[in-house]
């Protein structure tokens, strides 16, 4: 995850270090004190690589900030509590903890159009990277649908990474048509460079879309070759045992047939390690039961068939 967001967390440190330059003239003291624990989380994530620990300093300094950012100046301390999450993701994304990385921005900022740009931007490519686009649709809209972020400098870019890492990803492509149509923040070329990659896009989900069916086919082909191996040699022990049971009824005759039946299913879950209770067993529990209904025919003669 490192190399993936060191090109947005370029920025952090020098937003820092703009803001500790000015600490002396434009910074309260609970401002410096959050800057002075930015300063910290960054070393420890850069130098020192303690990622927990630059989560913890991203923290304090978020709470720290809470009530500063009430006021009406609280220009710096938006800035810092950017800056301090920003970190905060990258340190999430160091220990493989994505999964945190949204409740734990949305503990600071409440909803989602809320988020800062940048805040937003490194959300969609660490969803992207890791595969889970779904999880930014609903956060990315509405942020791109709230009116106070669509006079935003980077509205266009949002625009464009919510359109290529969320909306085309999962099939959403009547919706980034829409959205490319109505976002005056695009220009003409931006436009028809949207509009070609969602054709590709789509021209690209119809043939994965039409290859599926053949793939399921041959897996499908590939399981009932599987399932007739497992039930011709289910079958063939069945057999046998119905030859042991019928040369010694003397012996066995007093075992019930229910008893019998239960010992030897149980015996196949063993030994082909099928978990009974998974939806995915239950063709092979059902063919299993046919075949000891075949062998309840093949063992026993019609007037003295057990009941099962």
């Amino acid at each position: 995850m490192r190399n993936d967001l060191s090109v947005a967390f370029a920025g952090v440190s020098g937003a820092g270090s703009v803001l500790r330059s000015s600490e002396p003239a434009f910074l309260s003291p609970v401002a410096s004190q959050a800057a002075s624990l930015l300063e910290e989380a960054a070393d420890l994530l850069v130098v020192h690589m303690d990622f927990a620990a630059a989560l913890d300093c991203c923290e304090k300094g978020c709470e720290s900030l809470l009530g500063e950012l009430e006021s009406e100046d609280s220009g710096s301390s938006e800035e810092l509590r950017c800056s301090l999450c920003i970190v905060g993701i990258q340190a999430l994304a160091e220990m493989n903890q994505w999964r945190e990385v949204l409740p734990w921005v949305l503990k600071y900022y409440q909803v989602p159009a809320c988020l800062p740009p940048k805040v937003l931007e490194l959300c969609i490519l660490l969803h992207s990277k890791v595969k889970e686009p779904h999880v930014m649709l609903e956060v990315g809209n509405d942020w791109l649908h709230s009116s106070a972020n669509q006079h935003l400098p980077s509205y266009g870019l949002l625009v464009q990474l919510h359109l290529v890492h969320v909306l085309l990803p999962l099939g959403h492509f009547a919706e980034a048509q829409e959205m490319v149509k109505s976002c005056k923040a695009l220009s003409k070329e931006q436009r028809l460079d949207a509009h070609r990659i969602i054709k590709e896009k789509r021209k690209q989900w119809l043939q994965q879309t039409k290859e599926q069916p053949d793939s399921e086919k041959q897996a499908e082909t590939v399981w009932k070759t599987q399932l007739g191996s497992v039930s011709q040699k289910v079958l063939t022990v069945l057999a046998q045992l119905g030859r042991v049971l019928g040369s010694l009824p003397g012996q066995f005759g007093s075992i019930p047939y229910k008893t019998a039946l239960l010992a030897a299913f149980m015996l196949f879950l063993i030994v082909v390690k099928l978990d009974p209770a998974s939806p995915t067993s239950l063709p092979f529990v059902y063919r299993l039961t046919q075949l000891f209904h075949q062998a309840r025919s093949a063992v026993f003669p019609p007037h003295y068939r057990p009941p099962v």
